[in-house]
């Protein structure tokens, strides 16, 4: 027997157990053998564990602690839709991009996809600017200039369905990836156990190129991200309230409740220098969208930046109004009375089947391929920037006041 074996049984015999193994086994600890077998990681004859210091940092993402809340609509249901009833259920942590999509995210992807994709694909994937045009209003402009100029660079990207969101996603989640491998591929040769590692010295990948990356990408060397997504409408909604901002420390219970992503029942800053100034870009009435001139309320006729108006307590930026966004979720009227009470989702062929709706009488709109979009938009009255109002659209349908961030997992964690 090796020295080192009996120095671990006397370690065992005095109750040192952890001295031997470095440490309690985790994540990012698994010791330099398997706690089962002895096995040694990393050799010829055992298996592969590549070094993990928890999930990379995806761009543009925020963190969203998860926990217990209570969905649902805070506000009087004006609609008499009854689709959106009290219910408490648990969220888990998760990321979600800290602004909307815009217009120059639209276009770096429209960029990519015309170099390594089918012309077919990259045709499907132009956003409608026809959504702009009006019969009996001149917006002719924003039809030409909205996506392309650059004084638009940093506006939501609008004209996109939920299909074509959802192809951005996929998109996303391999370019992320892919420049994270490049990465691990630059300073494998320095680090050594990354994605781009060799058994023999001098081997390190040198001149890796995007080929590469792509065919190295492993779920199990913990170097890449998850997917990007659409959140689910669950998710959306906590991330929005982010009652994170009303808890007080030591306290379960969750005494403040909000109507807006916001403290207080209106609509404008109540606080400091800008008191006063609207905290969100709505339709404040009939016909007033912004306004009058030397004292604009929301300061903008149709969209407005996604960085121009304070961002929640957990950092979002316009999670009411400016745009309305997509989520993940298939309309339901009772989806919040049939989903299960953690990590809620309302996905296609679950309960209250479509053949139930009256769509070919003309007597509902409601069927598989309808999709649930939250927030308000410019163009939408108050009463739709609460966060527990819903409302559904055609997944290959568009609107200019329709957009949508991306969410992901927090993958490695139970929380």
């Amino acid at each position: 027997m090796k020295l080192s074996n009996y120095l671990c049984l006397g370690a065992v015999a005095l109750g040192a157990l952890a001295s031997c193994t470095g440490g309690q086994r985790s994540a990012t600890n698994p010791g330099k053998e398997s706690s089962t077998t002895g096995v040694e990681y990393n050799t010829e004859k055992g298996m592969q564990v590549s070094s993990y210091k928890g999930i990379p940092a995806g761009p543009g993402l925020v963190f969203i602690e998860g926990g217990r809340t209570v969905l649902g609509t805070q506000e009087e249901d004006v609609t008499l839709s009854h689709d959106n009833m009290e219910r408490t259920v648990t969220i888990a942590s998760f990321y979600m991009d800290e602004a909307e999509v815009a217009n120059i995210h639209w276009l770096e992807y429209l960029h990519f996809i015309r170099t390594d994709s089918a012309e077919e694909f990259y045709k499907s994937a132009l956003p409608d600017t026809t959504v702009w045009a009006r019969d009996l209003s001149f917006n002719d402009p924003y039809v030409t200039y909205y996506l392309r100029y650059p004084g638009f660079r940093y506006f939501p990207v609008v004209g996109v369905s939920w299909l074509q969101a959802n192809d951005y996603c996929t998109w996303r989640t391999a370019k992320v990836n892919e420049g994270l491998a490049m990465k691990e591929g630059d300073t494998g040769k320095k680090k050594g156990g990354g994605l781009f590692s060799r058994k023999k010295k001098g081997t390190a990948a040198e001149g890796t190129t995007a080929a590469d990356a792509k065919n190295r990408i492993s779920i199990e060397n913990g170097n890449t991200l998850p997917n990007y997504r659409l959140p689910t409408e669950a998710e959306w909604e906590y991330a929005a309230l982010a009652l994170v901002g009303t808890q007080e420390v030591g306290n379960e219970n969750q005494e403040e409740k909000r109507i807006y992503p916001w403290d207080g029942r209106t609509t404008r800053n109540a606080y400091g220098s800008k008191q006063g100034q609207f905290l969100a870009n709505f339709k404040r009435g009939r016909g007033d969208y912004a306004g009058i001139a030397g004292s604009l309320n929301d300061g903008a006729m149709i969209t407005e930046q996604v960085y121009a108006y304070p961002p929640n307590d957990y950092g979002l930026y316009n999670m009411a109004g400016n745009v309305n966004e997509w989520v993940q979720d298939v309309y339901r009227p009772l989806s919040f009375q049939d989903v299960e009470d953690l990590n809620p989702f309302r996905r296609n062929g679950v309960l209250d089947p479509a053949d139930k709706y009256d769509k070919k009488g003309y007597q509902s709109l409601i069927d598989d391929k309808v999709r649930v979009y939250k927030g308000g938009s410019w163009r939408d009255v108050a009463y739709w920037l609460a966060p527990g109002t819903r409302r559904f659209m055609a997944q290959d349908s568009a609107t200019a006041t329709i957009g949508f961030r991306c969410a992901m997992i927090n993958a490695g964690s139970n929380k």
